[in-house]
């Protein structure tokens, strides 16, 4: 654990293909929705603190999530907190952070890690961290932690490498955003691409120059503020400029451009937990090959499905199969398990036609 070492946990998303139990108010990585008694957030948290210092890991959330995030993290300050004043995407947000830190140290290795995600060996996880972390401060790329795929996936972006060394880290040649399953299958089966997981490894300084060079209106939005990013006067700027910034993910905005890109191949049993069929996948099964989450739930007939309720009720679902079905206090979802994509646009339509207060 070397003292330049700092984390961010990006934690502002609202988790919307996890509706009802996700909601606007209370999202997904405030939830424990695995039942491990720790919640998604509380997790990533967990496993960073093992090679990086408690006080140098950063939250960066949304203004309206920040005493959650407090309340869940009662290990940290406010001031480790980056509030941000609109969700406008991962690329914004890690330049605010990639700033922040560099306040309190030019020399700052930066691990960025979704606040959301499975990951069963916490051990290799780590050691491929030390790896990353090694490079960025010996030279000025910018790494990423590329998943071995197990199966063709249409919910994950996909990593084309190089394997031209016998280094663990390979150049990245391309990226390829979520494709559909015939693409999918081929990118499976040709060996050399990888699940993009979205965890990051680099120095302030090679990210903001990054951010200089590929990004440059936003960059100069941000060389403007004239106070430091952690003063009151400096979040008051913030403010005044974060809407005005380009909308735009980390991934559009910098690696795909850049040209110091590289990728560590990993196995550590690392899952996107973004939608009800990937916890389906990734939870014990009992009979009838279902999932059942909560303490009073009987099914008949029923196959392949899962039932979750964040309610102290009686649940009885006969005649499913393929489906989920998802009981909240406020809403109730019944849907075919090859649907779980839609559930977002369902939100959308809850939202348009029946106001924000079930989402």
């Amino acid at each position: 654990m070397k003292n330049n070492y700092f984390g961010v946990i990006m934690a502002g998303g609202i988790g919307s293909r996890f509706w009802p139990l996700s909601t606007t108010e209370y999202p997904k990585q405030f939830h424990d929705i695995l039942g491990t008694g720790r919640t998604f957030l509380q997790n990533t948290f967990d496993r960073l603190k093992k090679i990086i210092p408690v006080e140098q890991i950063y939250v960066v959330t949304l203004e309206e999530y920040v005493d959650l995030t407090l309340q869940q993290l009662p290990e940290i300050s406010e001031s480790q907190v980056i509030a941000e004043p609109s969700g406008m995407n991962t690329a914004p947000c890690n330049l605010y952070a990639a700033k922040l830190i560099q306040e309190t140290d030019p020399e700052a290795n930066i691990v960025v890690a979704p606040s959301d995600h499975v990951i069963l060996n916490e051990d290799i996880f780590i050691k491929k961290l030390e790896i990353a972390l090694k490079e960025s401060e010996e030279k000025e790329s910018l790494i990423t932690l590329g998943i071995q795929p197990t199966r063709p996936d249409t919910g994950y972006g996909y990593i084309q490498f190089i394997d031209n060394s016998k280094s663990e880290i390979k150049k990245v040649k391309t990226f390829t955003e979520k494709p559909g399953i015939e693409l999918a299958e081929v990118l499976y089966k040709s060996g050399d691409f990888l699940w993009n997981a979205g965890i990051f490894v680099w120095k302030a300084k090679t990210i903001l120059s990054a951010f200089e060079q590929h990004l440059p209106e936003m960059f100069e939005s941000f060389q403007r503020i004239k106070n430091p990013l952690s003063s009151e006067k400096g979040k008051k700027e913030i403010k005044s400029i974060y809407s005005t910034v380009q909308m735009i993910s980390i991934d559009n905005g910098i690696l795909e451009k850049a040209d110091n890109v590289f990728v560590i191949p990993s196995s550590f049993g690392w899952s996107d937990l973004g939608t009800w069929k990937s916890l389906y996948e990734n939870s014990e099964k009992n009979g009838g090959n279902n999932v059942k989450k909560g303490k009073h739930i009987l099914t008949y007939n029923t196959k392949d499905s899962l039932i979750y309720t964040s309610q102290n009720k009686a649940i009885i679902v006969d005649g499913l199969e393929d489906y989920i079905v998802v009981n909240t206090r406020r809403a109730l979802l019944i849907c075919p398990m090859d649907k779980d994509q839609a559930i977002k646009a369902f939100v959308s339509d809850l939202k348009l036609n029946k106001g924000e207060k079930f989402t």
